[in-house]
């Protein structure tokens, strides 16, 4: 017996008594701001919503709109982003501001925001649903979940992208789902988010439960495959916290370009694959000290590689010139720097 074919109405009507309150999501019958939609959607790149709520509070309260932010000096926007990962997103999302401002607003239309700088074809599409009822379906990581269980499809990814994103994308062809593009899309983030999830999926809750192939087979709880991930390569580094008479620490800004670019880091060599030996990490120091190296390593995983860091710890000598780089004490400097220069922060204060 063929299976019913998943309803858009269906869905939806799940979605409007169980749809989740995020701080983004403008609640029913008001109208949707552009801005927080986008910003909340760069934001979710690779980070969860339970991180991702406070500080997207928090930077709302210091860049309420999309004009302040586009003015706001990039230091204060990188200071704002710190810790939240995947840096290349904050010089976008800055850079990105500045673009709408100058076109009087966020275009509505796929091709106008897949045009401005760091938004791709996923963001282009949320943005677009939710923020102008543009009829598309985003795929993100719950889309393709929920839509390779219903269509059994036992590709692995990252090869079944595009034969998911098809697939998905077949949903507009129901008027219900056409008549609703932004709740429909949050409809699917939502039962991907809470009942068709990686493990242990709800299917006995599912609106769509009678029109799963992999219900069926019983096999929703193994899909959607995934191709093994090749090993990252490990690189090294050496890192210098130095301390002035007020206990302040020394952190220096990273060139604009490259890996955490514009950042505030712990002075350092490059990172590299072979391990620095003492002398030549020494030649790195950002100044003449009596350094001495902690015991314990840094550890940091990054998208392509895995970095582990020594780090040294000295105090600047009286008669010392000023090294390049600017104070801070230690509460502002954990809260200024990325996550991978907290972990020296960390190794630090373990010694």
């Amino acid at each position: 017996m063929p299976l019913p074919r998943p309803s858009a109405a269906d869905l939806l009507a799940w979605y409007d008594r169980h749809r989740r309150i995020l701080p983004w999501r403008a609640p029913p019958g008001e109208p949707r701001n552009p801005y927080r939609i986008w910003l909340s959607e760069v934001m979710l790149q690779q980070t969860t919503v339970a991180a991702v709520g406070p500080r997207y509070a928090r930077f709302l309260a210091r860049f309420p709109s999309v004009q302040a932010l586009a003015a706001a000096d990039w230091a204060a926007v990188a200071e704002e982003w710190a810790g939240l990962g995947y840096y290349a997103r904050a010089r976008n999302l800055h850079a990105c501001a500045q673009a709408v401002v100058a076109a009087g607003g966020f275009p509505c239309n796929i091709e106008g925001l897949a045009a401005l700088p760091g938004i791709g074809a996923y963001t282009a599409a949320a943005v677009g649903a939710i923020a102008f009822d543009v009829p598309v379906v985003p795929v993100d990581g719950n889309v393709e979940r929920v839509v390779a269980r219903l269509h059994a499809v036992e590709q692995p990814l990252p090869g079944a992208k595009r034969h998911l994103t098809t697939l998905a994308g077949a949903f507009m062809a129901d008027p219900a789902a056409r008549a609703r593009p932004g709740d429909f899309a949050q409809a699917l983030f939502d039962l991907g988010a809470t009942l068709c999830t990686p493990r242990n999926p709800a299917c006995a809750l599912c609106p769509w439960q009678g029109g799963c192939a992999a219900r069926r087979a019983g096999i929703a709880g193994t899909l959607p495959r995934k191709s093994p991930k090749p090993a990252r390569p490990l690189r090294h580094g050496a890192h210098f916290l130095l301390r002035d008479a007020s206990g302040r620490v020394l952190l220096r800004r990273r060139p604009a370009r490259g890996l955490l670019g514009g950042m505030l880091e712990v002075p350092g060599t490059p990172w590299r694959e072979a391990r620095w030996d003492t002398a030549e990490a020494l030649a790195h120091a950002p100044a003449p000290a009596g350094w001495r190296l902690l015991p314990g390593l840094a550890r940091h995983g990054f998208t392509h590689f895995e970095l582990e860091m020594v780090l040294f710890t000295a105090a600047l000598p009286p008669s010392a010139g000023p090294p390049e780089g600017e104070w801070q004490d230690a509460l502002a400097a954990r809260a200024a720097v990325p996550s991978v220069m907290r972990r020296l922060l960390d190794l630090a204060g373990a010694a």
